[in-house]
């Protein structure tokens, strides 16, 4: 277990990652924006998992960038500045190209910095208490490495109210908007979460990382010729797997595939 980060394993298949920071509202700095990086790339690694859910401990889920840190920073020169900024956008290139599905439980307060954490999970479950907002505009600043996972997440036109105005938005409109995919209450929250994470495990585990990297390269994309050619290898290639191939006769024999056998 980190100083900053709480990673659990209730079983071989899943993995729990908590911002342990309960003390600052989960708030982030340079330690944490590693550890991070360093946390994702090593449980991208392993073949044994299958779902990976990030939350929070305490009363927030992530309020954003450390006040001790941003006071660091404001003597930073430009080149400083960079760097930092740089390591930033490495962590969430890193969270959100892990190839395990990455579900987000959200409680509290999720701002700023928090946003960009979210926006980078597949699946995102939020308490109806729940509060985000984009409010890097109120302190003269402007969401930068956070913005293509926003964008992309919440969608151009909400990402243009919400980043120009920092106005605080409630899990109810972020459900409005598909940000958020589960509302539900503080007390079902967790219960929410383990049933998508049963979903996910219930899933072919190569299927499952296969059709997160489908969405992330076929979206946006114009359906060009080398794009028709593209996912149609892809489905070539699974159906030609071994996995593909014990999934398909497993169902046509009315049996459970290998990956749901114990063992």
């Amino acid at each position: 277990m980190s100083a900053s980060l709480d990673i659990r394993r209730p079983s071989s298949h899943v993995a729990t990652v908590w911002l342990n920071r309960p003390d600052v509202r989960n708030a982030f700095n340079e330690a944490v924006i590693a550890e991070l990086r360093e946390t994702f790339t090593q449980l991208g690694a392993d073949t044994q998992l299958r779902a990976i859910v990030l939350g929070g401990q305490g009363k927030a889920f992530c309020a954003g960038a450390d006040l001790a840190w941003m006071r660091a920073m404001a003597d930073y020169s430009w080149e400083q500045n960079r760097a930092d900024a740089q390591a930033l956008a490495d962590m969430l290139w890193t969270l959100y190209s892990c190839p395990v599905p990455v579900v987000g439980r959200i409680h509290g307060d999720c701002y700023a910095g928090g946003v960009g954490l979210a926006a980078v999970c597949d699946v995102l479950v939020a308490s109806e208490a729940a509060g985000f907002c984009l409010s890097e505009a109120k302190l003269g600043l402007l969401p930068g490495t956070i913005s293509p996972y926003v964008i992309r997440a919440m969608g151009e036109q909400a990402s243009r109210r919400y980043m120009v105005t920092a106005e605080r938005f409630t899990a109810t409109q972020a459900h409005a908007l598909g940000f958020v995919h589960e509302v539900c209450t503080a007390d079902a929250l967790d219960a929410k979460v383990d049933e998508i994470v049963a979903a996910l495990v219930a899933n072919g585990p190569m299927a499952a990382r296969a059709c997160k990297r489908l969405v992330q390269d076929i979206a946006g994309q114009p359906i060009t010729a080398a794009l028709r050619e593209d996912t149609a290898r892809r489905i070539a290639d699974i159906r030609a797997s071994d996995e593909g191939r014990d999934g398909v006769q497993a169902f046509l024999g009315k049996r459970k595939p290998s990956w749901l056998e114990p063992g």
